[in-house]
């Protein structure tokens, strides 16, 4: 069985460092990887080794699968995780590690291929009899033949691209005057995004909820599930506050749905942790949607409720070990919430607002954790996603979390970008969310704008990053030397010590 020595992140940011620590208290070694507009990122200076692998762009840097393929050679890497997006579900790349040799911290190439597509992981899971919505079993070319079939369902339907994801490719239609309008875009975001405008049709849920289970299977075929994450609160499909455990499922509901996921892990021979995600209508009917086939952003919320490290996990997974968690061995112990932390102006249709961290203080106490990839003075670069951070809080209730959640927003000081920050506290003091009645039309059922703070609110949250900014400009010491000190090989050593976080 083999023993990882060092681990190559093919990731940057929050994630890139999370996993990082994890490996860092397991005594294995890290290497960054890092494009030129992550020169001085809080990952590539906590690793133990970093090297540049191209330009701004992912296209030329973070995706260059046959460069990091190289560094991993040239520095003795034993395995590559590839954290989330990116690399971290592309079967070429993981069957491409397989063949180098590498250990890759996640699943097999084969699972992978499986779950990219929602029509094959149907059909793979086929035989579990895991409830699906009613829809079409293949990919649907001919226009006429899809509106016959959406006729058949009932409208509203969905119109999903069979390649896609994060809410790309996807409409739903009303009604039949409306089909050719929304296919054509369907059919046009799908070829974009994925190369691939295969779409599919099925039944459009009214008021869905987004619930999610957590998997983790080893390769000696055991599997469990981890219970589930709630993760309705959305925009433009793609989620910013996530809980765990649900606030509606009953613990017959629960044990039904961990049960299914661990069977739809099962029908394709998975490994690693992974993510099955269903969709939950008003009277807590489910429905299978995808597998997730990577660790997922808001990991952190079901790591609060189980005390398991789920990167921990698949590292040992990757070695070849057994899991040594057993079902009957877990339990739900308390409840905690994420909110995903977006350069990006609520308040202008979540639009992405670019700029540098004038001020940036973290939320601190107990039951407050803040997975992030910044600090002050750094700027947010316009070649990637804009989430800042995840905040995650944890109580021994739901409503302890959410309080702890307001408390941390009112602490959590950033100015020189707009972010979600105020849209989240306004999501935590909403009716809706408290009491759990809610689904994924919260954004357009109770948001505008205009109530995300008054104007007192405002000027003293403006004061009190004013009044810290000018705290600590007089108050911090000499700043460090950047790095320099590269090798022969053009990799940095870590400067962890020398400069550390804030």
């Amino acid at each position: 069985m083999p023993t990882i020595q060092k681990i190559l992140v093919a990731n940057r940011g929050e994630i890139a460092l999370r996993i990082m620590r994890t490996a860092r208290e397991m005594g294995i070694q890290t290497v960054a990887i890092y494009s030129e507009a992550d020169r001085n990122a809080l990952h590539v200076r906590y690793a133990d080794e970093a090297v540049c692998v191209g330009p701004a762009p992912s296209s030329e840097s973070y995706l260059k699968a046959d460069t990091i393929i190289e560094v991993c050679r040239k520095l003795n890497v034993d395995a590559i995780h590839p954290g989330y997006g990116f690399l971290s579900e592309n079967a070429n790349f993981s069957r491409i590690v397989r063949d180098a040799g590498l250990l890759f911290i996640g699943p097999s190439p084969e699972s992978i291929e499986v779950m990219g597509s929602k029509l094959a992981a149907k059909a793979a899971v086929a035989h579990y009899n895991i409830p699906m919505v009613p829809g079409t079993p293949s990919a649907i070319t001919d226009r006429d033949e899809a509106k016959v079939i959406s006729a058949q369902i009932g409208y509203p339907v969905l119109i999903k691209a069979s390649a896609g994801g994060g809410g790309k490719g996807m409409r739903v239609v009303e009604s039949e005057a409306d089909f050719d309008e929304q296919m054509d875009r369907a059919v046009s975001e799908a070829l974009s995004a994925f190369g691939d405008g295969s779409v599919f049709i099925e039944k459009y849920v009214t008021s869905p909820r987004h619930v999610e289970i957590q998997v983790l299977g080893d390769q000696h075929g055991n599997i469990i599930h981890l219970f589930e994450r709630e993760c309705s609160v959305q925009r433009r499909h793609q989620k910013v506050v996530e809980e765990a455990p649900s606030a509606i499922l009953t613990p017959e509901i629960r044990n039904a749905m961990g049960q299914a996921a661990v069977d739809v892990a099962r029908a394709c021979g998975y490994y690693g942790a992974g993510t099955v995600e269903f969709i939950v209508n008003d009277t807590l009917d489910f429905y299978f949607l995808e597998m997730n086939t990577r660790l997922q952003v808001e990991h952190p919320v079901t790591e609060l409720i189980t005390g398991v490290d789920l990167v921990k996990q698949m590292i040992y997974i990757a070695e070849g070990k057994p899991l040594t968690i057993r079902q009957e061995d877990l339990q739900i112990k308390g409840h905690a919430v994420e909110v995903r932390v977006y350069a990006e102006d609520p308040a202008n249709n979540f639009l992405p607002d670019v700029g540098t961290l004038d001020t940036y203080i973290r939320p601190q106490g107990n039951g407050v954790r803040v997975d992030d990839g910044f600090e002050q003075g750094m700027a947010i670069p316009i070649y990637y996603d804009p989430m800042i951070a995840k905040l995650i809080t944890y109580g021994d209730s739901r409503d302890e979390a959410i309080r702890k959640m307001i408390r941390a927003i009112d602490e959590y000081q950033i100015s020189g970008v707009q972010t979600t920050l105020p849209f989240g506290r306004f999501v935590m003091e909403h009716e809706a969310f408290r009491s759990g009645q809610f689904d994924t039309g919260f954004v357009s059922k109770y948001f505008t704008p205009e109530k995300l703070a008054t104007p007192a609110n405002t000027t003293e949250s403006a004061l009190a990053a004013v009044l810290a900014a000018y705290l600590l400009e007089n108050t911090k010491p000499k700043a460090t030397q950047s790095m320099s000190n590269g090798t022969a090989s053009g990799t940095k050593k870590s400067q962890w010590k020398a400069n550390r976080l804030g």
